[in-house]
């Protein structure tokens, strides 16, 4: 998928999504809104203490839990919605290790889920869980915070798959008013020691700044401003976010 992007010279859009939220029926048409427009779709399995999350992924979050989301519906809703476009579930580790991590790969793998993005396993965090997610189907996709020194990114990246994800800016999630400074020597730092793609995800709050994102990165992620419109506008109005943010990356390549 990355090398026809590429060659199309299109930057892939990957919209975040709490599953479950507003509502499971909304979450549902939203999910399907999204594939009109996505080339990768973030599907955030809801926990209960989501440290990495700012206040619109926390809010987001506990309204799915109080209307009983867990991993199971999250990946029964993933099932339902027919996305016809790969999926990666944003998830904290303590939901999969009580689900069980062998059932959660195997039922992970029978619904074709293309990666796993762990905020909580860090590389070497634990082996045998790693070893684990190496031998299924799912990318282990890893972060890089600008933060993370250029000895660590190779250790980091050594076993990871799929793309990199790189933190726009230091502290949680959430929208902000521009672009970090320091997110092209970040984004260097990875490319220095990996050919994986980069998508760029934290704080990208407008279509703009996606398409400034853009010129550095493979790939945009947008999640608490897409939220936010989710619950102020809903389904259709998280629709139209997303369409401006694709013309914008669109328009930025032309």
């Amino acid at each position: 998928m990355w090398r026809d992007l590429r060659a199309r010279g299109r930057t892939a859009l990957i919209p975040y999504l709490t599953a479950g939220h507003p509502t499971p029926q909304a979450s549902l048409d939203v999910l399907r809104r999204a594939a009109a427009h996505a080339d990768i779709i973030e599907v955030g399995v809801p926990f209960s203490d989501p440290l990495a999350d700012g206040p619109v992924i926390q809010r987001s979050t506990f309204a799915a839990l109080q209307q009983g989301m867990t991993l199971a519906r999250t990946l029964a809703l993933i099932a339902d919605a027919r996305l016809e476009r790969p999926v990666v579930l944003f998830s904290y580790f303590n939901p999969i290790r009580r689900y069980g991590v062998a059932r959660f790969l195997r039922d992970s793998a029978q619904l074709g889920i293309a990666g796993l993005l762990l905020t909580d396993l860090p590389a070497g965090g634990d082996p045998q869980v790693e070893e684990a997610l190496a031998g299924s189907p799912l990318d282990l996709i890893r972060l890089v915070a600008p933060t993370t020194p250029a000895s660590r990114v190779a250790t980091t990246l050594a076993g990871a798959r799929g793309f990199v994800y790189v933190v726009a800016r230091l502290g949680v999630t959430g929208v902000s008013a521009g672009v970090a400074a320091e997110l092209g020597e970040t984004v260097a730092r990875v490319r220095a020691v990996t050919d994986l793609p980069v998508a760029v995800g934290f704080g990208i709050s407008t279509a703009d700044q996606a398409r400034q994102v853009s010129r550095l990165a493979d790939g945009v992620v947008v999640g608490s401003a897409l939220v936010d419109r989710l619950e102020r506008e809903g389904p259709a109005g998280a629709e139209l976010f997303l369409r401006g943010v694709r013309t914008a990356l669109d328009e930025g390549a032309a």
